[in-house]
């Protein structure tokens, strides 16, 4: 589904940005976000997901959303598309990219020059890695509740981070980048809390913080277009690729 993102109301700052054009796609679904889904059905009966967030790998629906981003990917015009790509570190947006390049194969996108960064990682839960809802409010109901009550952009958990802190590295990244890839349309892979950051900081100084904090689904594409000053918004969330017909 295409959604429109307008500028939003009232007077804010707009932060300079020489980049041609920007999209962000949010990984496939991970086993993680299985696993999640699992355990708000589960309730009190839920567990931790083991390993290390950043390890966590794509579901097989997940490879398969990823293979749809690929042929988005490979539709796009090589003088119009991206032409560079910044992926997050973690394993499921690798595999997001590589399952991408190789449905791309045979297209200019399948060559695009690859880097990772890592201020494009996921939001840190700290010493609740991996606890799916579920889980805190069975096992740290207290802390349930201060999430609840501090609102999820302000949220800090115990050794993690909170939205606002993931928009500071955003903040940076966008500033860095575009003083290195001026003109340059740049796509990223990341994550939800990336995503919802960089549209916080590219609608400028003064921008109302998301409250609720916007969905981001899983394999979709948001756009914004450059021009030599500044990133207007496109699109948002877009996942009309993931119900096109296959190429």
């Amino acid at each position: 589904m295409v959604q429109r993102h307008p500028d939003p109301p009232g007077p804010v700052l707009a932060p300079p940005c020489a980049l041609g054009a920007l999209w962000a796609v949010r990984h496939g679904e991970s086993t993680a976000n299985v696993a999640f889904a699992a355990a708000e059905r589960a309730d009190r009966d839920a567990r931790p997901v083991p390993g290390r967030d950043r390890d966590v790998p794509l579901s097989d629906t997940g490879a398969v959303q990823a293979g749809a981003l690929g042929r988005w990917l490979a539709g796009q015009e090589p003088d119009t598309g991206p032409d560079m790509v910044v992926c997050s570190p973690y394993a499921r947006a690798r595999q997001t990219w590589e399952r991408m390049a190789e449905e791309a194969a045979g297209t200019y996108g399948a060559a695009l020059p690859v880097v990772a960064d890592e201020r494009l990682r996921d939001r840190e839960t700290g010493v609740h890695e991996l606890w799916p809802p579920a889980v805190l409010r069975a096992r740290a109901p207290r802390e349930a509740e201060r999430r609840a009550t501090a609102g999820e952009w302000w949220y800090r958990p115990p050794g993690g981070e909170a939205l606002t802190d993931v928009a500071l590295r955003v903040r940076q990244f966008v500033t860095d980048l575009s003083a290195a890839a001026p003109g340059r349309r740049v796509l990223l892979v990341a994550h939800d809390a990336v995503v919802v950051a960089l549209r916080h900081v590219l609608a400028g100084i003064g921008a109302e913080a998301p409250d609720p904090v916007p969905p981001v689904p899983n394999a979709s594409v948001s756009y914004w277009r450059g021009d030599g000053r500044r990133l207007r918004s496109v699109l948002w969330g877009d996942t009309a690729h993931l119900t096109a017909p296959d190429g």
